[in-house]
């Protein structure tokens, strides 16, 4: 039999509710909605809920709006039904119910994270673990010790044991092999970048070496040295090289494919700096198409670096990348609608609602509140008084009558101009909340079983005793 749901709202949303279930085709479930006589679905609480769904409850699963806060395994205890949560806004639901509700798994992922610090021979030792301490918690699997020409780097082997002692993995970059050995010797996880010259670095050490051609672009220099690797019976990683734009980059995409057919089974490593750094674009798409390639070639280490501004973010892009691409590949499926870390100035979907369903919930508002939205064709704000549309935030201003109300005029101004920033970049916007953008920046984590603290204006009414 099919699933039953019931699916939980208010007096606002239901009919666009209602709209959007009965608009999907080939439904696997059945269903109905019930609202449970608040106006605003997401301020039901589980007090409520108990109080005033009728008992005894025929459904094999409740649905409530995403932004519930409450207890769902006490509300599912109290009615021997499961509950969950679905999307934030009506607009998701079809996506949610084609996954009949299963979260996005995004725990796995078959991709090392190398983080390179460039500039570590120039480092005091405590800064260097602080800053190795803050690329692992961003999500760095390998702290990678880059070597500078020409400077020396006397405290080599104590950076590679101080951080070894803080539990971290650490990689060593140089080009010196007396650098290379020191590092070995130290007890380094990966030696970079050795070639068929230099493997001996890494005989008698449990050191993995990261093989690069000798000669630039050669991938039979690289051979020789995986069979130096092979011979030697050390295991290693290959790394091909990735050459920046207008500097070899399509050849070396080529060279990439070439030697995952050469070698199937061997491991690899894509160094993606060359493009993220070198490259006058946002970071986030350049590293979920390279994080793709390397999906499709079984390429499971990635070297990353910062030095750019503009890549500040990059560990924490590569991160989200790499198990987007993991649970992308597992179902078989595009790489999309299932995360959206890496869409930081754009949204797929900016727009909750239509012009029209804006029209109709601003048609059933009764009090003073404003309510600010944003539609196709501009940012709305409505209350019972009345009914504005703009593209520009100050030209609402003087509708609004809040002139002799300072925090209100303050509070509106702020969400207004976050309205139109959300609207001229195709972003959603929702009132009270901060605008989404991805893992560009840290984000707070909101505990749905609780519910909101009360606003800015709110607090200071209460504080005033008003």
């Amino acid at each position: 039999m099919a699933e039953h749901l019931v699916f939980l709202t208010g007096h606002l949303a239901r009919a666009r509710l209602e709209n959007v279930l009965a608009g999907l085709k080939d439904k696997p479930f059945t269903y109905e909605v019930v609202d449970i006589g608040v106006k605003v679905a997401a301020l039901m609480t589980r007090e409520i809920i108990e109080r005033r769904l009728k008992r005894p409850l025929v459904a094999d699963r409740v649905i409530l709006p995403g932004r519930f806060r409450g207890d769902l395994e006490a509300l599912g205890a109290a009615f021997d039904v499961g509950f969950s949560r679905g999307p934030d806004e009506v607009a998701d639901l079809p996506a949610f119910l084609g996954r009949v509700g299963k979260p996005v798994d995004l725990s796995g992922h078959a991709m090392r994270i190398f983080a390179e610090i460039v500039d570590a021979s120039t480092l005091p030792l405590d800064m260097l673990v602080a800053r190795a301490k803050k690329l692992a918690a961003a999500g760095a699997d390998v702290i990678d010790l880059g070597c500078l020409p020409d400077t020396p780097f006397a405290h080599l082997g104590e950076a590679v044991q101080a951080l070894r002692a803080e539990g971290l993995s650490v990689s060593v970059d140089s080009a010196d092999p007396l650098e290379l050995k020191t590092a070995a010797e130290a007890g380094a996880d990966y030696l970079l970048s050795l070639n068929e010259h230099t493997i001996g670095i890494a005989s008698g050490h449990a050191v993995t070496p990261v093989l690069v051609p000798a000669n630039p672009g050669d991938l039979d220099s690289l051979g020789r040295a995986i069979e130096a690797a092979r011979a030697a019976n050390v295991p290693f990683i290959a790394d091909p090289v990735l050459d920046p734009i207008h500097f070899g980059f399509t050849a070396s995409l080529g060279r990439f494919i070439e030697a995952r057919r050469r070698w199937p089974d061997i491991e690899m490593m894509m160094g993606t700096g060359n493009l993220t750094e070198l490259t006058d674009a946002d970071s986030a798409g350049v590293t979920a198409l390279l994080s793709g390639i390397c999906s499709e070639l079984a390429i499971g280490n990635v070297l990353t670096v910062h030095v750019s501004p503009h890549t500040v973010r990059t560990i924490e892009e590569h991160d989200r990348a790499r198990r987007i691409m993991f649970a992308a590949k597992a179902d078989g499926a595009l790489p999309r609608g299932y995360d959206p870390g890496l869409l930081q100035v754009h949204d797929r979907k900016p727009f909750t609602s239509t012009v029209d369903d804006v029209a109709a919930l601003a048609a059933n508002v009764r009090d003073a509140n404003f309510r600010i939205m944003t539609a196709p064709d501009g940012v709305h704000v409505f209350n019972a008084r009345g009914h504005q549309t703009a593209q520009d935030a100050f030209s609402l201003f003087p509708g609004l009558g809040v002139e002799s109300d300072g925090a209100h005029g303050f509070y509106l101004g702020a969400e207004l101009t976050k309205a139109e920033i959300a609207w001229r970049l195709g972003k959603r916007y929702v009132q009270d909340e901060p605008l989404a953008w991805g893992v560009a920046v840290d984000s707070e984590t909101v505990d749905r079983t609780r519910l909101a603290e009360a606003g800015h204006t709110l607090r200071a009414k209460n504080k005033d005793g008003a």
